[in-house]
C-alpha cells in the first residue's frame, strides 16, 4: 500500500509562483516514476509533468519553461515549482506514483490563479 500526501496549493495572482510537494509513504521501493496531473472543471485529467526513477523528466507543452519537476534526496518526495502562473493553470493538481503493478494517486490540491 502506498500513500501520497500533497501540499502547497492555494490562490495566487497571475504571474505568481507556487510550489507543490508530494510525499510518498508505504511500499515505495519499486516506484518507476512520479508526476503531477491536473483536472480543471469540466475537463479531463491531464499530464503536467513526470520524473522517472532515473531522473528523466517530461512536461506538457503548456507548462514547458514555466514549471519544474524535481525529487527530494530520499526519492520518495516530488516537487512541482510553478512560475509565471496563468489563469488557465487553475485546476486540482494530483500527485501520481507509477509502479509496475499500477498507479497510486494523491487526494489532490487546489491551485487557483486569479487574473
Amino acid at each position: 500500500q502506498v500513500q501520497l500526501v500533497e501540499s502547497g496549493g492555494g490562490l495566487v495572482q497571475a504571474g505568481g509562483s507556487l510550489r507543490l510537494s508530494c510525499a510518498a509513504s508505504g511500499s515505495i521501493f519499486s516506484i518507476n516514476a512520479m508526476g503531477w496531473y491536473r483536472q480543471a472543471p469540466g475537463k479531463q485529467r491531464e499530464l503536467v509533468a513526470t520524473i522517472t526513477s532515473g531522473g528523466s523528466t517530461n512536461y506538457a507543452d503548456s507548462v514547458k519553461g514555466r514549471f519544474t519537476i524535481s525529487r527530494g534526496n530520499a526519492k520518495n518526495t516530488v516537487y512541482l515549482q510553478m512560475n509565471s502562473l496563468k489563469p488557465e493553470d487553475t485546476a486540482v493538481y494530483y500527485c501520481n506514483a507509477a509502479f509496475v503493478a499500477g498507479d497510486y494517486w494523491g487526494q489532490g490540491t487546489q491551485v487557483t490563479v486569479s487574473s
